[in-house]
Protein backbone atom coordinates (compact mmCIF):
# COMPACT_ATOMS: atom_id res chain seq x y z
CA UNK A 1 0.00 0.00 0.00
CA UNK A 2 2.52 2.03 1.05
CA UNK A 3 4.41 2.09 -2.58
CA UNK A 4 0.77 2.38 -4.41
CA UNK A 5 0.03 5.75 -1.94
CA UNK A 6 3.54 7.56 -2.56
CA UNK A 7 2.54 7.06 -6.52
CA UNK A 8 -1.30 8.90 -6.02
CA UNK A 9 0.39 11.60 -3.35
CA UNK A 10 3.25 11.84 -5.92
CA UNK A 11 1.24 12.97 -8.71
CA UNK A 12 -1.07 14.61 -6.17
CA UNK A 13 1.31 16.88 -4.96
CA UNK A 14 2.85 17.79 -8.26
CA UNK A 15 -1.11 18.13 -8.95
CA UNK A 16 -1.24 20.74 -5.89
CA UNK A 17 2.24 22.29 -6.48
CA UNK A 18 1.16 23.26 -10.13
CA UNK A 19 -2.43 24.94 -8.34
CA UNK A 20 -0.06 26.87 -6.21
CA UNK A 21 1.84 28.02 -8.56
CA UNK A 22 -1.75 28.75 -10.28
CA UNK A 23 -2.71 30.91 -7.30
CA UNK A 24 0.40 32.61 -6.72
CA UNK A 25 0.07 34.26 -10.00
CA UNK A 26 -3.65 34.42 -9.72
CA UNK A 27 -3.28 36.56 -7.19
CA UNK A 28 -0.25 38.78 -8.16
CA UNK A 29 -2.16 39.77 -11.68
CA UNK A 30 -5.69 39.38 -10.08
CA UNK A 31 -5.75 41.01 -6.52
CA UNK A 32 -8.22 40.78 -4.19
CA UNK A 33 -11.18 42.08 -4.63
CA UNK A 34 -14.48 42.67 -6.59
CA UNK A 35 -12.95 40.72 -10.05
CA UNK A 36 -11.66 37.91 -8.02
CA UNK A 37 -14.59 37.55 -5.74
CA UNK A 38 -16.61 37.27 -9.00
CA UNK A 39 -14.43 34.55 -10.41
CA UNK A 40 -13.85 32.31 -7.50
CA UNK A 41 -17.84 32.31 -7.38
CA UNK A 42 -18.07 31.37 -11.01
CA UNK A 43 -15.14 28.75 -10.43
CA UNK A 44 -16.58 27.11 -7.58
CA UNK A 45 -19.92 26.61 -9.40
CA UNK A 46 -18.63 23.41 -11.44
CA UNK A 47 -16.48 22.72 -8.98
CA UNK A 48 -18.91 22.00 -6.59
CA UNK A 49 -21.48 20.07 -9.06
CA UNK A 50 -18.33 17.73 -9.84
CA UNK A 51 -17.91 17.14 -6.34
CA UNK A 52 -21.56 16.71 -5.55
CA UNK A 53 -21.77 14.17 -9.04
CA UNK A 54 -17.89 13.49 -8.88
CA UNK A 55 -15.10 11.85 -7.09
CA UNK A 56 -17.05 11.64 -3.71
CA UNK A 57 -20.80 10.25 -4.70
CA UNK A 58 -19.50 8.27 -7.89
CA UNK A 59 -16.42 7.16 -6.80
CA UNK A 60 -18.23 5.48 -3.33
CA UNK A 61 -21.23 4.38 -5.33
CA UNK A 62 -19.30 3.03 -8.79
CA UNK A 63 -16.01 1.52 -7.61
CA UNK A 64 -16.89 -0.97 -5.06
CA UNK A 65 -19.50 -2.43 -7.51
CA UNK A 66 -17.40 -2.11 -10.55
CA UNK A 67 -14.47 -3.93 -8.60
CA UNK A 68 -16.65 -6.50 -7.52
CA UNK A 69 -18.42 -7.21 -10.73
CA UNK A 70 -14.82 -7.05 -12.50
CA UNK A 71 -13.33 -9.67 -9.67
CA UNK A 72 -16.73 -12.07 -9.33
CA UNK A 73 -18.12 -12.08 -13.13
CA UNK A 74 -15.57 -10.48 -15.35
CA UNK A 75 -14.12 -7.56 -17.70
CA UNK A 76 -17.11 -8.16 -19.83
CA UNK A 77 -19.73 -7.84 -17.73
CA UNK A 78 -18.34 -4.67 -15.38
CA UNK A 79 -17.83 -2.93 -19.05
CA UNK A 80 -21.02 -3.53 -19.42
CA UNK A 81 -22.16 -1.94 -16.12
CA UNK A 82 -19.74 0.97 -16.78
CA UNK A 83 -20.96 2.13 -19.85
CA UNK A 84 -24.66 1.74 -18.69
CA UNK A 85 -23.54 4.17 -15.98
CA UNK A 86 -21.76 6.19 -18.08
CA UNK A 87 -25.30 6.93 -20.56
CA UNK A 88 -26.90 7.47 -17.73
CA UNK A 89 -24.55 10.22 -16.31
CA UNK A 90 -24.09 11.66 -19.88
CA UNK A 91 -28.08 11.93 -20.45
CA UNK A 92 -28.25 13.66 -16.86
CA UNK A 93 -25.24 16.04 -17.62
CA UNK A 94 -26.60 17.17 -20.77
CA UNK A 95 -30.07 18.33 -19.23
CA UNK A 96 -27.93 20.00 -15.87
CA UNK A 97 -25.84 21.98 -18.58
CA UNK A 98 -29.06 23.54 -20.45
CA UNK A 99 -30.51 24.31 -17.19
CA UNK A 100 -27.85 25.63 -15.74
CA UNK A 101 -26.77 28.36 -18.71
CA UNK A 102 -30.69 29.18 -18.91
CA UNK A 103 -30.54 30.01 -15.45
CA UNK A 104 -26.85 30.87 -14.47
CA UNK A 105 -28.46 34.97 -13.27
CA UNK A 106 -30.38 33.54 -10.85
CA UNK A 107 -27.87 31.11 -9.83
CA UNK A 108 -25.73 33.35 -9.18
CA UNK A 109 -28.07 35.58 -7.83
CA UNK A 110 -28.22 32.98 -4.48
CA UNK A 111 -24.88 31.54 -4.37
CA UNK A 112 -23.67 35.34 -3.47
CA UNK A 113 -26.30 37.42 -2.30
CA UNK A 114 -24.19 39.74 -1.21
CA UNK A 115 -23.17 40.93 -4.82
CA UNK A 116 -26.09 43.04 -5.76
CA UNK A 117 -24.88 46.07 -3.46
CA UNK A 118 -21.55 46.36 -5.54
CA UNK A 119 -22.08 47.26 -9.08
CA UNK A 120 -21.44 44.90 -11.97
CA UNK A 121 -20.65 42.38 -9.93
CA UNK A 122 -23.44 39.98 -9.87
CA UNK A 123 -23.51 40.80 -14.29
CA UNK A 124 -19.47 39.66 -14.46
CA UNK A 125 -20.00 36.59 -11.91
CA UNK A 126 -22.76 35.17 -14.32
CA UNK A 127 -20.59 36.10 -16.98
CA UNK A 128 -17.69 34.25 -15.73
CA UNK A 129 -19.82 31.06 -14.99
CA UNK A 130 -21.34 30.79 -17.85
CA UNK A 131 -17.87 30.25 -19.62
CA UNK A 132 -16.65 28.41 -16.97
CA UNK A 133 -19.63 25.50 -15.96
CA UNK A 134 -18.99 23.38 -19.20
CA UNK A 135 -16.03 22.60 -17.36
CA UNK A 136 -18.21 19.70 -15.42
CA UNK A 137 -19.61 17.61 -18.31
CA UNK A 138 -16.15 16.92 -19.52
CA UNK A 139 -14.40 16.49 -15.48
CA UNK A 140 -16.94 13.93 -15.08
CA UNK A 141 -16.06 11.66 -17.88
CA UNK A 142 -12.29 11.83 -16.24
CA UNK A 143 -13.85 11.23 -13.13
CA UNK A 144 -15.36 7.95 -13.90
CA UNK A 145 -12.53 6.58 -16.01
CA UNK A 146 -10.35 7.50 -13.42
CA UNK A 147 -12.30 5.02 -11.36
CA UNK A 148 -12.04 2.32 -13.61
CA UNK A 149 -8.51 2.83 -14.17
CA UNK A 150 -7.88 2.67 -10.29
CA UNK A 151 -10.19 -0.53 -9.50
CA UNK A 152 -7.37 -2.65 -11.67
CA UNK A 153 -4.28 -0.83 -9.86
CA UNK A 154 -3.29 1.82 -12.14
CA UNK A 155 -3.36 5.28 -10.45
CA UNK A 156 -0.74 7.32 -11.70
CA UNK A 157 -2.83 8.48 -14.58
CA UNK A 158 -5.87 9.20 -12.42
CA UNK A 159 -3.91 11.07 -9.89
CA UNK A 160 -2.49 13.34 -13.04
CA UNK A 161 -4.95 14.67 -15.00
CA UNK A 162 -5.81 17.39 -12.68
CA UNK A 163 -2.88 18.79 -13.62
CA UNK A 164 -3.83 20.20 -16.84
CA UNK A 165 -6.93 22.87 -14.71
CA UNK A 166 -3.67 24.39 -13.70
CA UNK A 167 -1.56 24.73 -16.65
CA UNK A 168 -4.29 25.77 -18.77
CA UNK A 169 -5.46 28.64 -16.37
CA UNK A 170 -1.97 29.98 -15.95
CA UNK A 171 -1.61 29.93 -19.67
CA UNK A 172 -4.60 32.12 -19.95
CA UNK A 173 -3.62 34.48 -17.23
CA UNK A 174 -0.58 35.22 -18.72
CA UNK A 175 -2.68 35.86 -21.96
CA UNK A 176 -5.15 38.37 -20.02
CA UNK A 177 -4.25 41.14 -22.02
CA UNK A 178 -6.00 39.86 -25.07
CA UNK A 179 -9.59 39.67 -22.78
CA UNK A 180 -11.83 42.19 -21.49
CA UNK A 181 -10.12 41.41 -17.88
CA UNK A 182 -8.57 38.89 -15.98
CA UNK A 183 -11.71 37.14 -14.53
CA UNK A 184 -12.75 36.31 -18.15
CA UNK A 185 -9.05 35.06 -19.13
CA UNK A 186 -9.13 32.94 -15.84
CA UNK A 187 -13.15 31.57 -16.82
CA UNK A 188 -11.57 30.22 -20.57
CA UNK A 189 -8.85 28.80 -18.74
CA UNK A 190 -10.96 26.64 -16.83
CA UNK A 191 -13.03 25.49 -20.15
CA UNK A 192 -9.92 24.87 -21.89
CA UNK A 193 -8.68 22.40 -19.12
CA UNK A 194 -11.64 20.16 -19.57
CA UNK A 195 -10.70 20.25 -22.99
CA UNK A 196 -7.27 19.06 -22.41
CA UNK A 197 -8.52 16.69 -19.04
CA UNK A 198 -11.01 14.57 -21.19
CA UNK A 199 -8.46 14.30 -24.11
CA UNK A 200 -5.61 13.13 -21.64
CA UNK A 201 -7.97 10.36 -19.85
CA UNK A 202 -10.16 8.89 -22.44
CA UNK A 203 -6.36 7.91 -24.71
CA UNK A 204 -4.77 6.75 -21.18
CA UNK A 205 -7.95 4.84 -20.27
CA UNK A 206 -7.81 3.17 -24.26
CA UNK A 207 -3.89 1.88 -23.58
CA UNK A 208 -5.32 -0.38 -20.45
CA UNK A 209 -8.46 -1.24 -22.78
CA UNK A 210 -10.99 0.32 -20.69
CA UNK A 211 -13.43 2.81 -22.74
CA UNK A 212 -16.73 4.44 -22.63
CA UNK A 213 -19.52 3.74 -25.21
CA UNK A 214 -23.22 5.44 -24.80
CA UNK A 215 -26.44 2.87 -24.94
CA UNK A 216 -29.44 3.74 -24.79
CA UNK A 217 -30.42 3.95 -20.86
CA UNK A 218 -32.30 1.23 -19.62
CA UNK A 219 -33.40 1.30 -15.38
CA UNK A 220 -31.73 -2.49 -14.82
CA UNK A 221 -31.94 -3.92 -11.74
CA UNK A 222 -28.60 -3.43 -11.48
CA UNK A 223 -28.48 0.09 -12.13
CA UNK A 224 -31.50 0.73 -9.74
CA UNK A 225 -28.91 -0.71 -6.70
CA UNK A 226 -26.36 1.62 -8.15
CA UNK A 227 -28.92 4.85 -8.18
CA UNK A 228 -29.81 3.74 -4.77
CA UNK A 229 -26.16 4.07 -3.74
CA UNK A 230 -25.24 6.67 -5.74
CA UNK A 231 -28.66 9.03 -4.32
CA UNK A 232 -27.58 8.50 -0.76
CA UNK A 233 -23.65 9.12 -1.83
CA UNK A 234 -25.39 12.22 -3.76
CA UNK A 235 -26.89 13.69 -0.28
CA UNK A 236 -23.99 13.29 1.39
CA UNK A 237 -21.66 14.81 -1.09
CA UNK A 238 -24.49 17.64 -1.36
CA UNK A 239 -24.68 18.69 2.09
CA UNK A 240 -20.73 19.54 1.75
CA UNK A 241 -21.63 21.17 -0.51
CA UNK A 242 -24.39 23.44 0.92
CA UNK A 243 -22.01 24.42 3.68
CA UNK A 244 -19.66 25.69 1.14
CA UNK A 245 -22.32 27.44 -0.23
CA UNK A 246 -23.12 28.66 3.07
CA UNK A 247 -19.74 30.06 3.05
CA UNK A 248 -20.09 31.90 -0.42
CA UNK A 249 -22.92 33.38 1.01
CA UNK A 250 -21.71 34.68 4.06
CA UNK A 251 -18.52 35.93 2.50
CA UNK A 252 -20.69 38.22 -0.28
CA UNK A 253 -21.66 39.85 2.78
CA UNK A 254 -18.31 40.64 4.03
CA UNK A 255 -15.73 43.29 2.78
CA UNK A 256 -14.79 43.24 -0.83
CA UNK A 257 -11.96 41.12 -0.70
CA UNK A 258 -12.55 38.34 2.11
CA UNK A 259 -13.65 35.77 0.05
CA UNK A 260 -10.09 35.37 -2.19
CA UNK A 261 -8.05 35.85 0.78
CA UNK A 262 -10.48 32.92 2.49
CA UNK A 263 -10.27 31.08 -0.38
CA UNK A 264 -6.12 31.42 -0.57
CA UNK A 265 -5.93 30.49 3.15
CA UNK A 266 -8.26 27.49 1.84
CA UNK A 267 -5.62 26.70 -0.68
CA UNK A 268 -2.83 26.45 1.72
CA UNK A 269 -4.52 24.06 4.04
CA UNK A 270 -5.79 22.32 0.88
CA UNK A 271 -1.75 21.75 0.09
CA UNK A 272 -1.33 18.19 2.54
CA UNK A 273 -5.42 17.68 2.76
CA UNK A 274 -5.51 17.41 -1.08
CA UNK A 275 -2.39 15.45 -1.21
CA UNK A 276 -3.08 13.04 1.79
CA UNK A 277 -6.41 12.76 1.47
CA UNK A 278 -6.85 12.50 -1.66
CA UNK A 279 -4.17 10.23 -2.48
CA UNK A 280 -5.36 7.72 1.13
CA UNK A 281 -8.87 7.89 -0.32
CA UNK A 282 -8.13 7.05 -4.21
CA UNK A 283 -5.75 4.13 -3.02
CA UNK A 284 -8.05 2.77 0.28
CA UNK A 285 -11.07 2.69 -1.16
CA UNK A 286 -10.71 -0.02 -4.50
CA UNK A 287 -7.77 -1.82 -2.10
CA UNK A 288 -9.98 -2.74 0.78
CA UNK A 289 -13.46 -3.32 -1.67
CA UNK A 290 -11.13 -5.48 -3.58
CA UNK A 291 -10.28 -7.26 -0.12
CA UNK A 292 -13.77 -7.68 1.29
CA UNK A 293 -14.95 -9.24 -1.85
CA UNK A 294 -12.25 -11.81 -1.18
CA UNK A 295 -13.44 -12.21 2.52
CA UNK A 296 -10.19 -11.11 3.54
CA UNK A 297 -11.37 -8.81 6.73
CA UNK A 298 -8.22 -9.12 8.52
CA UNK A 299 -5.76 -7.33 5.88
CA UNK A 300 -8.57 -5.18 4.92
CA UNK A 301 -8.53 -3.91 8.41
CA UNK A 302 -4.61 -3.64 8.55
CA UNK A 303 -4.55 -1.39 5.40
CA UNK A 304 -7.27 0.72 7.04
CA UNK A 305 -5.07 1.61 10.24
CA UNK A 306 -2.44 1.66 8.23
CA UNK A 307 -3.70 4.66 5.98
CA UNK A 308 -4.75 6.34 9.30
CA UNK A 309 -1.54 6.25 10.40
CA UNK A 310 -0.20 7.63 7.81
CA UNK A 311 -2.62 10.32 7.49
CA UNK A 312 -1.89 11.41 11.00
CA UNK A 313 1.99 11.24 10.19
CA UNK A 314 1.97 13.51 7.61
CA UNK A 315 -0.97 15.89 8.21
CA UNK A 316 -0.22 16.54 12.33
CA UNK A 317 2.93 18.84 11.83
CA UNK A 318 0.97 20.85 8.77
CA UNK A 319 -1.28 21.57 11.75
CA UNK A 320 1.92 22.93 14.30
CA UNK A 321 2.89 24.70 11.92
CA UNK A 322 -0.24 26.90 10.54
CA UNK A 323 -0.80 27.30 14.19
CA UNK A 324 2.24 28.93 14.70
CA UNK A 325 3.78 30.97 12.02
CA UNK A 326 0.08 31.91 9.29
CA UNK A 327 1.04 35.22 8.80
CA UNK A 328 5.08 34.16 7.48
CA UNK A 329 3.27 31.60 5.20
CA UNK A 330 0.61 34.02 4.11
CA UNK A 331 3.60 36.58 3.15
CA UNK A 332 5.77 34.26 1.35
CA UNK A 333 3.34 32.52 -0.67
CA UNK A 334 0.81 35.11 -1.91
CA UNK A 335 1.68 38.63 -0.49
CA UNK A 336 2.84 40.19 -3.51
CA UNK A 337 1.45 42.58 -6.64
CA UNK A 338 -2.50 43.54 -7.05
CA UNK A 339 -2.94 41.07 -3.94
CA UNK A 340 -0.38 43.29 -1.54
CA UNK A 341 -2.63 46.74 -2.82
CA UNK A 342 -5.45 45.28 -0.60
CA UNK A 343 -3.82 45.83 3.13
CA UNK A 344 -5.74 43.59 4.93
CA UNK A 345 -5.91 40.82 2.99
CA UNK A 346 -2.68 39.14 4.09
CA UNK A 347 -4.37 39.39 8.03
CA UNK A 348 -7.79 37.82 6.95
CA UNK A 349 -6.04 35.10 5.19
CA UNK A 350 -3.41 33.80 8.00
CA UNK A 351 -6.10 34.16 10.33
CA UNK A 352 -8.23 31.61 8.11
CA UNK A 353 -5.22 29.71 7.93
CA UNK A 354 -4.75 28.99 11.52
CA UNK A 355 -8.88 28.41 12.11
CA UNK A 356 -8.75 25.97 9.09
CA UNK A 357 -5.83 24.11 10.22
CA UNK A 358 -8.00 22.85 12.92
CA UNK A 359 -9.79 21.00 10.85
CA UNK A 360 -6.82 19.18 8.48
CA UNK A 361 -6.78 15.73 10.62
CA UNK A 362 -10.20 15.50 10.43
CA UNK A 363 -10.72 15.91 7.09
CA UNK A 364 -7.79 12.66 6.10
CA UNK A 365 -9.18 10.84 8.70
CA UNK A 366 -12.70 11.25 7.37
CA UNK A 367 -11.70 9.10 4.05
CA UNK A 368 -9.97 6.67 5.67
CA UNK A 369 -13.24 5.97 8.23
CA UNK A 370 -15.80 6.49 5.45
CA UNK A 371 -14.23 3.91 3.62
CA UNK A 372 -15.57 1.29 6.20
CA UNK A 373 -18.62 1.95 4.91
CA UNK A 374 -18.17 2.48 0.82
CA UNK A 375 -16.36 -0.34 0.97
CA UNK A 376 -19.10 -2.57 1.74
CA UNK A 377 -21.53 -0.68 -0.12
CA UNK A 378 -22.92 1.03 2.48
CA UNK A 379 -23.28 4.99 1.20
CA UNK A 380 -26.32 5.43 3.58
CA UNK A 381 -24.18 5.66 6.77
CA UNK A 382 -21.95 8.51 6.16
CA UNK A 383 -25.27 10.60 4.78
CA UNK A 384 -26.33 10.31 8.10
CA UNK A 385 -23.42 11.78 9.74
CA UNK A 386 -22.23 14.35 6.83
CA UNK A 387 -25.24 15.64 7.20
CA UNK A 388 -25.10 16.38 11.11
CA UNK A 389 -22.02 17.62 11.00
CA UNK A 390 -23.19 19.68 8.00
CA UNK A 391 -26.21 21.38 10.04
CA UNK A 392 -23.59 21.79 12.99
CA UNK A 393 -21.24 23.08 10.77
CA UNK A 394 -23.86 25.91 9.34
CA UNK A 395 -24.65 27.06 12.81
CA UNK A 396 -21.16 27.45 14.13
CA UNK A 397 -20.68 29.46 10.93
CA UNK A 398 -23.49 32.16 11.55
CA UNK A 399 -22.71 32.00 15.81
CA UNK A 400 -19.14 32.88 14.71
CA UNK A 401 -19.17 35.53 12.20
CA UNK A 402 -22.64 37.52 13.00
CA UNK A 403 -22.52 36.79 16.65
CA UNK A 404 -19.17 36.77 18.00
CA UNK A 405 -17.97 38.93 14.35
CA UNK A 406 -15.07 36.32 14.01
CA UNK A 407 -15.37 37.19 10.19
CA UNK A 408 -13.71 34.78 7.39
CA UNK A 409 -11.83 33.40 10.21
CA UNK A 410 -15.34 32.37 11.36
CA UNK A 411 -16.06 30.59 8.63
CA UNK A 412 -12.79 28.62 8.55
CA UNK A 413 -13.34 27.82 12.00
CA UNK A 414 -16.96 26.59 11.58
CA UNK A 415 -15.83 24.33 8.57
CA UNK A 416 -13.08 22.86 10.83
CA UNK A 417 -15.23 22.22 13.56
CA UNK A 418 -17.50 20.44 11.64
CA UNK A 419 -15.26 18.00 10.55
CA UNK A 420 -14.38 16.60 13.49
CA UNK A 421 -17.75 15.84 14.23
CA UNK A 422 -18.28 14.60 11.29
CA UNK A 423 -15.01 12.10 11.82
CA UNK A 424 -16.51 11.51 15.47
CA UNK A 425 -20.27 9.98 14.21
CA UNK A 426 -18.71 7.58 11.82
CA UNK A 427 -16.26 6.29 13.85
CA UNK A 428 -19.07 5.91 16.90
CA UNK A 429 -21.31 4.06 14.11
CA UNK A 430 -18.62 2.00 12.62
CA UNK A 431 -17.07 0.71 16.02
CA UNK A 432 -20.82 0.26 17.65
CA UNK A 433 -21.36 -2.74 14.80
CA UNK A 434 -18.01 -3.82 14.70
CA UNK A 435 -16.64 -2.62 11.26
CA UNK A 436 -13.67 -0.30 12.67
CA UNK A 437 -10.88 -2.51 14.28
CA UNK A 438 -7.73 -0.23 16.00
CA UNK A 439 -5.01 -2.77 15.88
CA UNK A 440 -1.42 -2.13 17.01
CA UNK A 441 -0.20 -0.52 13.53
CA UNK A 442 -2.10 2.67 14.91
CA UNK A 443 -1.78 2.62 18.55
CA UNK A 444 2.06 2.09 18.12
CA UNK A 445 2.85 5.11 15.86
CA UNK A 446 -0.12 7.54 17.35
CA UNK A 447 2.33 9.22 19.87
CA UNK A 448 5.84 9.34 17.42
CA UNK A 449 3.42 10.85 14.83
CA UNK A 450 2.31 13.63 17.77
CA UNK A 451 6.15 14.20 18.80
CA UNK A 452 7.34 14.47 15.42
CA UNK A 453 4.08 17.05 14.92
CA UNK A 454 5.02 19.64 17.49
CA UNK A 455 8.86 19.15 16.59
CA UNK A 456 8.22 20.76 13.19
CA UNK A 457 5.76 23.57 14.75
CA UNK A 458 8.60 24.56 17.22
CA UNK A 459 11.47 24.60 14.27
CA UNK A 460 9.00 26.40 12.32
CA UNK A 461 8.88 29.08 14.61
CA UNK A 462 12.60 28.98 15.62
CA UNK A 463 13.61 29.62 11.69
CA UNK A 464 11.02 32.66 11.25
CA UNK A 465 12.75 34.14 14.04
CA UNK A 466 16.35 33.20 12.53
CA UNK A 467 14.80 34.32 9.04
CA UNK A 468 13.71 37.84 10.93
CA UNK A 469 17.33 38.27 12.33
CA UNK A 470 18.94 37.32 8.72
CA UNK A 471 17.20 39.10 6.11
CA UNK A 472 16.15 42.97 5.85
CA UNK A 473 12.95 43.95 7.26
CA UNK A 474 10.03 44.55 4.48
CA UNK A 475 9.98 42.78 0.40
CA UNK A 476 10.00 39.61 -0.74
CA UNK A 477 13.55 38.83 0.08
CA UNK A 478 12.69 38.85 3.84
CA UNK A 479 9.19 37.08 3.13
CA UNK A 480 11.33 34.27 1.91
CA UNK A 481 14.31 34.23 4.12
CA UNK A 482 11.82 33.35 7.13
CA UNK A 483 9.85 31.03 5.64
CA UNK A 484 13.15 28.96 3.65
CA UNK A 485 14.43 29.00 7.60
CA UNK A 486 11.27 27.79 9.10
CA UNK A 487 10.84 25.39 6.36
CA UNK A 488 14.64 23.93 7.07
CA UNK A 489 14.58 23.81 10.47
CA UNK A 490 11.16 22.79 10.85
CA UNK A 491 11.40 19.35 8.00
CA UNK A 492 14.75 18.58 10.31
CA UNK A 493 13.17 18.44 13.40
CA UNK A 494 9.95 16.20 11.88
CA UNK A 495 12.82 13.78 10.26
CA UNK A 496 14.29 13.25 13.07
CA UNK A 497 11.89 12.38 15.56
CA UNK A 498 10.17 10.14 13.00
CA UNK A 499 13.93 8.27 12.06
CA UNK A 500 14.06 7.53 16.23
CA UNK A 501 10.74 6.36 15.97
CA UNK A 502 10.75 4.84 12.64
CA UNK A 503 9.99 1.10 13.86
CA UNK A 504 7.11 2.03 15.61
CA UNK A 505 5.75 3.71 11.82
CA UNK A 506 4.50 2.00 9.07
CA UNK A 507 7.39 3.29 6.62
CA UNK A 508 7.84 0.24 4.46
CA UNK A 509 11.41 -0.58 3.64
CA UNK A 510 12.35 2.65 5.73
CA UNK A 511 11.02 1.17 9.36
CA UNK A 512 12.09 -2.21 8.81
CA UNK A 513 15.31 -0.85 8.27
Amino acid sequence: MFKRLLTVSGFTALSRVTGFMRDILMSYIMGAGAISDAFLVAFRLPNNFRSIFGEGAFDAAFLPRYAKTRTQVGEAEAARFADAVYSWQMAFQAVLLIVAMVCMGWIIAVMAPGFAHRPGQMELATSLARIAFPYLIMTVVAVQLSAMLNAIGKFAAAASWSIFLNVAMMAALLSAKYFPNVGYAAAWGVFGAGVLQYVFIVGMAARSDLRLKIRLPRLSKEMKGFFLAFGAATIGSASVQISLFIDNVIASFLPAGDLTALYYADRINQLPMGVLGVALGTVLLPTMSNLLAKGERVSADAEQNRAAVIGLMMTLPFVAVFLAVPLPIIHAVFDRGAFHLNAAAALTSAAALTAYSVGLPAFVLLRVVAATFYARGDTKTPVIATMTAMAVNIALKIALVWGLNFGAAGIALGTALGAWVNVAMLTKLATGRKLLTVGPVFTRALLPSILAALAAGAGAWYGVGIGDALAMRGGIVHALATMGCAFVIGTSAYLAVVLLFCRRLPLGRLGRR
